[in-house]
């Protein structure tokens, strides 16, 4: 039976890289894209060129290597560097240049803030393209595992617990010790002696710990990583991570603003709600914002910034500690807002004497300020320990933050279909970059590393989601049309060994002997 045969490998063939890259394969966006912005002027290290020796690589080199190896999964620079010899779509990106996987390395280490400014750009040039609107945008965040493993993670609990462990095997090996020291042991002795020592130092080692704890006024410390922090995963999971912040929008699921913290969603709204405002250029937009997020003080923050919010309003719970039942709780007590009071469900008015308090949360650095409401009625009330358990009555908190809230929780209950659209929108990044790409944590050590890998995921995110919406010809064609801030101006370069030679030749005059050069 004839099968197809293929070539010869012994065939001598004529072609060029060019020949193996179809029109259409997205390596020809990154490689335009990337030849387009002056690197330096957004940020990147220049590659300072040496004159003795090897050639420095330009710093589009590793750009274009990164776009290419996160987009294809690949971000160990040991890998890239075997992509750069063995494939053939590398080698037309960066015309056979191979760097050494320690100066792969290095561009990522050193670049985080230009990689940040980088996915800025591009969400400029997406705007420009009319790929986003910009007018209803869905923000969430998710977790990324910190190189710090728990082990690592210490807070006064688990410094307590160890101290406590430490102090109670000393007394047990003094005891034993005691007792062989009688017996005149001497192995035994020497072996306890070691493991005394070894617990002294682990005890110094955590005392230590304990008062870089107490220095840096956080509930934790890392000692690997000491930027990542344990964070609620899902239930009550907890894992040392990051929380990647996205802030998506809704034409057609592509990020416009992306940023790192090392804490949960309670007080991350309002910076990635202003950071995609300042990304976007936008005077206002909607912002979908699930319970997590939900913030007075955060919820205002947007509002003064001209942020318009839909957050999900956290559940009710049924009863509280001073023994509220449902018909009693606080959403059932009606604010007049001109009178500055509050009607009970009983029909008795709340007052409040106008004097502001502060409230601290524990755990949680922000503050507010608050004014407390009160009505006498509540001592002869015959449904009083229905409302309250409190002896001297029921007492309402309205926070500063409080006619922020409730615009929003107006909007959110007029707004169903409107808010349902938010988990479809954020659900698609999420499930793409972890699930399918892979990018579920993070061997980047420190917040703003982590931040610039981050972003340079998101960047190739949006580079591979516009092409799968425009094509390669019709993405490159608004790419050409594009008036970029950072358009790289393409300049003649001339070799430095024959340009020291032309000025050599000027100097000292021009030897007869000396062949003629021409510089073009």
């Amino acid at each position: 039976m004839k099968h197809i045969q293929g070539i010869s490998r012994n065939q001598l063939q004529i072609s060029s890289l060019e020949d193996t890259i179809s029109p259409n394969n997205p390596v020809r966006f990154i490689d335009a894209f990337v030849s387009s912005i002056d690197l330096e002027k957004l940020g990147f290290t220049p590659r300072v060129l040496k004159t003795e020796g090897r050639p420095s690589f330009d710093t589009q080199v590793f750009l274009k290597i990164y776009l290419y190896g996160y987009s294809n999964g690949i971000r160990s620079s040991r890998r890239l560097e075997k992509e750069c010899l063995r494939n053939l779509e590398m080698q037309w990106l960066l015309e056979a240049i191979c760097p050494n996987y320690h100066s792969i390395a290095d561009f990522r280490r050193d670049n985080p803030k230009a990689l940040k400014q980088l996915f800025k750009l591009f969400v400029s040039f997406l705007k420009d393209a009319d790929l986003i609107t910009g007018n209803t945008i869905a923000i969430d965040g998710t977790k990324s595992r910190a190189h710090n493993g728990k082990k690592s993670n210490f807070n006064q609990k688990k410094i307590n617990k160890h101290l406590q462990y430490i102090e109670a095997k000393t007394q047990e090996y003094l005891t034993a010790l005691d007792q062989n020291d009688t017996q005149e042991n001497t192995t035994t002795i020497t072996n306890i002696q070691q493991k005394l020592a070894r617990l002294k130092q682990n005890k110094i080692n955590y005392e230590l710990l304990e008062e870089q704890l107490q220095a840096s006024g956080e509930p934790q410390v890392s000692t690997t990583d000491p930027d990542a922090r344990a964070l609620l995963v899902q239930g009550q999971v907890v894992e040392v991570s990051y929380n990647i912040q996205a802030a998506v929008d809704d034409k057609h699921n592509l990020v416009v603003a992306t940023h790192t913290i090392n804490r949960n969603d309670k007080n991350a709204l309002s910076a990635i709600a202003l950071e995609a405002k300042e990304n976007l250029e936008a005077e206002t937009f909607t912002v979908l914002v699930d319970k997590g997020y939900h913030n007075g003080r955060e919820i205002e923050t947007c509002k003064n910034n001209n942020i318009t919010t839909i957050v999900a309003v956290p559940d009710q719970g049924k009863s509280n500690e001073n023994g509220t039942q449902p018909d009693y709780l606080v959403s059932k007590f009606i604010y007049n807002k001109e009178n500055n009071t509050y009607t009970c469900p009983q029909g008795q008015t709340l007052t409040t004497s106008g004097s502001w308090h502060k409230k601290t949360r524990d755990g949680d650095n922000t503050s507010y300020m608050f004014q407390k409401y009160r009505t006498p009625a509540c001592r002869t009330c015959p449904v009083k320990d229905q409302c309250t358990s409190r002896k001297g009555g029921r007492e309402i908190d309205r926070s500063q933050y409080a006619d922020a809230v409730e615009e929003n929780h107006k909007r959110y209950q007029a707004n169903p279909q409107r808010y349902r659209k938010r988990q479809e929108i954020n659900e698609h990044i999420f499930g793409t970059i972890k699930r399918k790409w892979g990018y579920n944590y993070t061997d980047l050590i420190g917040l703003e590393k982590v931040n610039g890998e981050h972003s340079l995921i998101m960047l190739v995110y949006n580079i591979k989601r516009s092409i799968n919406i425009l094509g390669v010809p019709d993405l490159l064609a608004k790419l050409h049309a594009w008036n970029s801030p950072y358009k790289r101006k393409f300049l003649f370069l001339v070799k430095t060994t024959y340009l020291n030679l032309f000025l050599a030749q000027i100097i000292c005059g021009t030897n007869q002997n000396t062949p003629k050069l021409n510089v073009a």
